[in-house]
């Protein structure tokens, strides 16, 4: 029912009970255990009756809302990514804001309701819910982990439907040409898009260094499939190229953060999506050159199989570099993909 501990900043024993599915805590105010067993026992013997005035109020500090989040975080720098620690900040500064306007300052009152709640108080789109409960399901079952709590209240959350869309359009011509026309400082970085297949975070991280011009190939890592991968480099990408540097392709939206990078290609997207909104064209988004990339290849003839490992689409092998096995062949089929680029335009920096 209860049991005694030490703690490294009392030199008495100290009496835990579950009470309520509260943990409650009291100092025995006794140096020598077996004089903190009768304490103990008269406490569990009260608590039995109903007779709980003695631990009034008496709940650990460390289940206070803040300083709980704040030793949540702790533990996680020590073990998680740098993106993993900012996403669990945003959402329990969230958590945090709400449960102070509900007037909920320990863990131990976080239940089901007020998690329901929470998520109908959210202003966001019913998938990123979702993940704001799956951050704080992982913070409260550390709690149950840890004993504080008995058991978590996020696992029987209701949540909103996802209703699943077509996210990506594939991009037609004439999008294409409005893209192309006014893509102004954008271009390049347009250019790899839709020439490479590559998803809009790797290539916001090339570098000159990863480009093989004698080879015509670009060897870089993919972050999903944590894999180095060689990927044909076509002709209408050469007058694009930097010459003599081995700094980031695109300075503006490079970056070793995920999150920063993320943040980075808001730029590109928004002024893509504004050229086709004036055009009255559908919305799109830069995974919309993906699409594009793999749909035109597989119209020119490319197998599913080859366009699969185009795209690094593989499983995850982080010390191995993967080479497309028909590289030569990839390479003629990447050059014969639609070229918009102004023919007489000069090498970009």
């Amino acid at each position: 029912m209860s049991s005694l501990y030490k703690r490294r900043d009392s030199n008495y024993y100290w009496w835990t009970a579950w009470y309520k599915g509260r943990k409650v805590y009291k100092s025995t105010k006794m140096t020598q255990k077996h004089l903190a067993r009768k304490v103990q026992n008269e406490w569990d013997y009260r608590l039995v009756l109903g007779e709980t005035d003695f631990i009034s109020g008496k709940v650990h500090p460390t289940t206070a809302v803040g300083p709980h989040f704040t030793n949540y975080l702790r533990f996680l720098e020590t073990r998680k990514s740098r993106d993993t620690v900012e996403t669990a900040t945003g959402v329990l500064r969230r958590l945090k804001q709400y449960l102070d306007e509900i007037n909920v300052t320990n863990i131990m009152d976080i239940t089901v309701e007020v998690l329901d709640n929470y998520v109908d108080w959210l202003d966001n789109a019913p998938k990123t819910k979702k993940n704001h409960i799956g951050v704080i399901f992982l913070m409260l079952e550390q709690a149950r982990k840890k004993d504080v709590i008995q058991s978590n209240p996020a696992s029987d959350v209701t949540l909103p439907g996802i209703v699943q869309v077509r996210k990506y359009r594939l991009l037609e011509e004439i999008d294409l040409k409005i893209i192309f026309d006014g893509a102004g400082a954008w271009e390049p970085y347009y250019q790899f898009l839709y020439h490479t297949g590559l998803r809009a975070g790797d290539v916001a991280r090339l570098k000159d260094s990863n480009i093989d011009k004698e080879n015509r190939k670009i060897v870089g890592r993919i972050r999903k499939s944590r894999r180095v991968h060689e990927i044909p480099l076509s002709d209408a990408l050469l007058r694009f190229l930097p010459s003599g540097t081995k700094a980031p392709l695109f300075p503006t939206l490079y970056s070793e953060n995920d999150r920063t990078v993320k943040d980075n290609l808001a730029k590109p997207r928004k002024y893509m999506q504004a050229l086709l909104e004036v055009a009255n064209r559908p919305k799109a988004t830069l995974h919309s050159f993906r699409v594009t990339f793999n749909n035109q290849l597989r119209d020119l003839g490319l197998s599913m199989g080859d366009r699969q490992a185009l795209l690094a689409h593989s499983s995850s092998e982080t010390t191995k570099i993967y080479t497309h096995p028909n590289f030569d062949l990839a390479l003629k089929y990447v050059n014969q993909i639609t070229d918009f680029t102004k023919r007489n335009q000069n090498v970009t920096k």
